[in-house]
């Protein structure tokens, strides 16, 4: 059963790389909780629609998005933990960036399939 969920989860993760990089709103809306708890790398918290807003202006631009490592711990059938470590450059905000950097999220299975209901990310220095 975990490695049903890991494969499933690690699924996710790919369609969610490729939603950040195209800012694909309508796949992102799909894999985000409308509930979404989602820490910044300055600490801000950020929901759901602020996330979707940040794209479809472009206030968020990935320009690469290059995945390192990904580990994933299931928690129960519902709830799953990752870490992810993604190279990442864009612009956030007017502002370049670029680097590696360390997502948390947390996955939860509800009755619309899995989506990402909480999460982190900061920069590795």
């Amino acid at each position: 059963m975990d490695s049903e969920i890991e494969t499933q989860i690690r699924e996710c993760e790919a369609r969610l790389y490729t939603a950040m990089l195209a800012s694909n709103v309508s796949e992102l809306d799909m894999l985000i909780a409308d509930d979404l708890l989602f820490a910044g790398p300055t600490g801000e918290l950020v929901t759901k629609a602020m996330d979707l807003d940040l794209h479809r202006t472009g206030g968020t631009q990935f320009h690469e998005l290059v995945p390192k490592e990904l580990a994933i711990r299931v928690c129960s059938e519902h709830f799953v933990l990752a870490s992810a470590k993604i190279f990442l450059s864009g612009t956030y905000l007017g502002n370049a960036f670029a680097g590696d950097y360390r997502y948390m999220r947390v996955w939860h299975k509800g009755t619309s399939g899995w989506k990402i209901v909480g999460g982190s990310v900061i920069a590795i220095v």
